[in-house]
């Protein structure tokens, strides 16, 4: 609003300025008042004029809503994601034009030089301090050439003044099934009333992400069995970076949770087969490592590999039967693994599919293709060098269900590769790529 003062000061000629206040029969102490309440208590209106001034900029060549958003770290906050589709007029899979500039859920503010709450009106110094670390982020990787202190251009993400995802929240009380056995009951998601009372919170995603909104229903009647490796008494692959233990069953649970998300975001019927009671999607770079997992209700995991292995098949294949008796065909087994190799193997995501099976070879094939052309936009002449193949693994060859692909992300030894897991947006990324092939192969 200092802006706004000088503005209407030079609106006058100060030359003859008593002969317009004779005009007008204006006091110079009411004047001087009205100016100082312009510029000390700006109308509501003024105040919220930034939250309309959006953001705009250029995708990259094969990016869709869901690339572009991750780059800009929105991509997290389902409300991003919705306001991004209304005012852009797309939908969460369109192919955007290289040529054009989007409205990205980025409010602009004018920063007043003094703090983020005095320019934007707001009390929570958390927010602000959020608000704060976007900015920097966002300047460090490259989206803004300059420091929001530099050129006075505030970025607020949307979330982040109209999203209740970021409100901290006390997750509703979960119901726990006890028993070692597979239930009889066939429930959409969580053995719980969330989705069917519509209440759309799911606490096994933790407090900041377990409400997920119904985008739409584009993989309804299609059921869903995602398996993170290993968990329980077995942690997996090993890496080490900065110090840190990287654990396999860790990253592969955290992409395999964002994954569900997306799933259940648009219709589907989905089972997350290994459960942690208190670990939901974590965006902390270094995964913190336990063994409290189970699988489905509470079934406490074996220490024996193929003990392990037998329980969470025999599991799906008890559900699949009873979906395949409702008429339901439609159904897919995802695996997701993290491997390992020597410490200077780089690879890139693999899959394998069910020897004999063409349905899990047409799924695999299509999430490979979708990968390849990622990292065709991404990386250009580095190109991409995942593969995709038949294996006689146990869930492969064991499990009923008409689909099944088994993934490897990463070698967790590799410092490049590493990167893929540490960082939570490529994390994210590896989600919305494996989300947008299943889409690919469910048209």
């Amino acid at each position: 609003m200092a802006n706004y003062f000088v503005v209407s000061l030079k609106f006058f000629n100060f030359g003859h300025m008593t002969f317009f206040w004779k005009i007008m029969r204006i006091p110079i102490n009411l004047l001087i008042t009205t100016f100082l309440l312009i510029q000390l208590t700006p109308s509501s209106a003024q105040k919220s004029d930034w939250k309309e001034n959006y953001l705009t900029a250029a995708p990259k060549p094969g990016d869709n809503t869901l690339d572009f958003l991750s780059r800009y770290l929105l991509a997290d906050f389902d409300c991003n994601i919705d306001l991004f589709c209304r005012i852009n007029k797309v939908s969460t899979d369109s192919k955007l034009n290289v040529e054009d500039l989007y409205k990205l859920p980025i409010c602009v503010a004018t920063y007043n030089g003094k703090t983020i709450r005095s320019t934007l009106g707001i009390k929570d110094w958390q927010q602000a301090v959020r608000i704060k670390s976007f900015n920097e982020a966002a300047h460090k990787d490259g989206l803004r050439p300059e420091d929001f202190i530099e050129d006075k251009s505030l970025w607020v993400p949307f979330h982040e003044i109209e999203c209740p995802d970021v409100a901290d929240k006390t997750p509703p009380k979960q119901i726990v099934r006890k028993g070692n056995t597979p239930s009889a009951k066939i429930t959409s998601f969580y053995g719980e009333d969330g989705l069917n009372s519509g209440s759309r919170i799911y606490p096994i995603f933790g407090t900041k992400y377990q409400k997920t909104p119904l985008i739409d229903n584009r993989l309804k009647d299609k059921v869903f069995y995602l398996i993170s490796g290993h968990g329980g008494p077995d942690v997996g692959a090993q890496g080490k970076r900065a110090g840190n233990v990287l654990c396999e069953d860790e990253y592969a649970y955290d992409v395999t949770l964002r994954l569900l998300r997306l799933l259940l975001s648009h219709g589907a019927t989905a089972y997350m087969i290994v459960r942690d009671p208190d670990d939901g999607i974590r965006d902390e770079a270094y995964l913190k490592s336990d063994t409290d997992e189970t699988v489905w209700e509470n079934m406490v995991i074996p220490y024996d590999q193929k003990e392990r292995l037998k329980q969470r098949t025999d599991f799906i294949n008890e559900v699949t039967q009873k979906h395949l008796k409702n008429g339901v065909t439609d159904q897919t087994i995802i695996e997701i693994h993290v491997d390992s190799r020597t410490h200077d193997k780089e690879i890139d995501v693999f899959f394998y599919y069910r020897p004999g099976s063409e349905e899990s070879q047409d799924l695999a094939n299509t999430l490979y293709k979708t990968f390849k052309q990622k990292y065709m936009s991404l990386r250009g002449s580095r190109g991409y060098e995942g593969t995709v193949r038949s294996r006689e693994l146990f869930t492969l060859k064991e499990t009923i269900a008409p689909k099944a692909v088994y993934i490897e992300l990463a070698n967790i030894k590799n410092d490049w590769d590493q990167q893929r897991l540490v960082i939570k947006n490529n994390r994210q990324a590896l989600a919305n790529w494996l989300y947008q092939g299943i889409v690919k192969n469910a048209k």
